[in-house]
């Protein structure tokens, strides 16, 4: 059996599954001192300490001068990938574009009979770090990620946006990332990876310069990199292995919701796939079809992993059931495969995105529907959204207090703050006091 049957009739049994989940969120604070140590070596040595990581782990030929991409390699990486590619990465980063442009906030005031204004400014940060993961060997890059990153940061009014990637052994990042930064008008990229990469965007370097958020997946290294920048930097989000959940009704396709369980299950070892339904014959029917795709995949051990690990297929006695299930677990990608999926949407509470439909599998999310790809995991979908146009701006509250308001409630104000224990607070409030 490629991954555990579990029935689950009622709140109770949720404790039997959070513990099959729980092992997933542990981090794995062994990397923790080897970070640190870079961490300090890049704040101390900068590009000294990038060239000295890069030769040992990316390239051996390394020098400080490759640390910046030239905008003619950009350009000829552009000119190298085939047309048809190219064409594919412009018209996916018109949709995310399109899709991002909605998310925009615009500032506002409101203004009082006596002449207080109030209201909000929002404004972009100056500077925003982001960090494209070359995958294996630099030869799968994730190009997704390149789009879903720089686009949000572009519509929010960024003025300055600085990409790292790593090198491969020729010194320069894979050119299909290259060729989507040319297109995207970014220049400002960087051969650099891992943990000395987030250092080097969090505290600066001669060469990369310091910036105000950094976003971005990449491995354990990475994110802890990225933790423990967190109140130095704004950081997208501490993100953990990919993960499903199906939620599917008889009119589920078997040969779909499998394939759709094995799209997050060849990530990583600690992927989750998990099919709920509220049929047994699909569940039986999935889970054969488990077992044949599986091994047709180039990565089918990791996904066998994934799925004998941290997998399920759960069987309900009905979609209500279903759903209480799907909310507690609050997974990054929700599929609601069943006859009426807008039915179900107003009962989902916790999600990081929702696929609505047989025709919505969870890849045109990811690379081209145009909503954001970057998704809160490991439950934190119940607080915290996807990585958005709002990741890179910051509001500013203006109180812009009329005379009359401020006199009128200064002995109001004063006696709060007294409350508290804070004359000087009194005191200046009273200080506005006609006399």
């Amino acid at each position: 059996m490629p991954c555990r049957m579990i029935s689950y009739q009622s709140k109770e049994d949720w404790k039997g599954i959070r513990d099959l989940l729980a092992g997933r969120d542990n981090p794995d604070n062994s990397v923790e001192p080897v970070v640190r140590d870079i961490l300090h070596h890049v704040h101390t040595e900068e590009d000294k300490a990038l060239v000295h990581y890069t030769q040992k782990f990316d390239c051996p030929s390394f020098t400080a001068d490759m640390v910046r991409v030239s905008e003619a390699a950009l350009e000829k990486a552009a000119q190298d990938i085939p047309a048809e590619d190219f064409d594919i990465i412009k018209e996916a980063a018109h949709n995310i574009r399109t899709f991002h442009e909605n998310q925009k906030e615009k500032s506002w005031f409101t203004t009082s009979e006596d002449g207080t204004i109030l209201g909000q400014v929002v404004r972009p940060v100056d500077r925003a770090g982001l960090y494209v993961p070359g995958g294996q060997g630099g030869d799968t890059p994730l190009i997704s990620s390149m789009l879903m990153n720089v686009i949000p940061a572009q519509v929010a009014g960024v003025e300055e946006i600085c990409v790292v990637s790593p090198p491969r052994e020729d010194g320069l990042p894979n050119q299909y990332i290259l060729a989507a930064a040319h297109y995207l008008g970014i220049t400002n990229v960087f051969a650099c990876g891992s943990a000395w990469a987030i250092a080097a965007l969090a505290y600066g370097t001669k060469t990369i310069p310091a910036v105000d958020v950094i976003a971005g997946p990449g491995n354990i290294f990475v994110t802890t990199a990225k933790r423990l920048f967190i109140g130095t930097v704004g950081i997208d989000m501490v993100a953990g292995p990919s993960e499903i959940l199906i939620i599917a009704d008889k009119t589920g396709n078997p040969v779909q919701i499998a394939a759709d369980m094995l799209s997050q299950a060849e990530h990583d070892p600690l992927a989750s796939a998990i099919l709920v339904t509220d049929d047994n014959e699909l569940a039986k029917a999935v889970c054969d079809e488990l077992k044949t795709q599986t091994g047709l995949l180039p990565r089918n051990e990791i996904a066998a992993t994934a799925l004998k690990d941290w997998s399920a297929i759960v069987v309900t006695p009905d979609m209500a059931a279903a759903v209480e299930l799907s909310n507690n677990v609050a997974p990054e990608h929700l599929e609601i495969i069943v006859e009426d999926p807008w039915a179900l949407l107003p009962t989902i509470r916790n999600a990081g995105a929702i696929f609505m439909g047989a025709n919505s599998p969870e890849p045109v999310g990811d690379y081209f529907a145009g909503p954001n790809h970057v998704l809160p995991t490991n439950g934190t979908a119940r607080f915290s959204s996807a990585l958005s146009v709002e990741t890179f701006t910051k509001k500013s509250s203006i109180i812009a207090a009329s005379a009359s308001f401020t006199q009128k409630n200064a002995p109001k104000i004063a006696r709060l703050a007294r409350l508290e224990g804070l004359e000087a607070h009194a005191r200046s409030a009273e200080t506005r006091l006609k006399k």
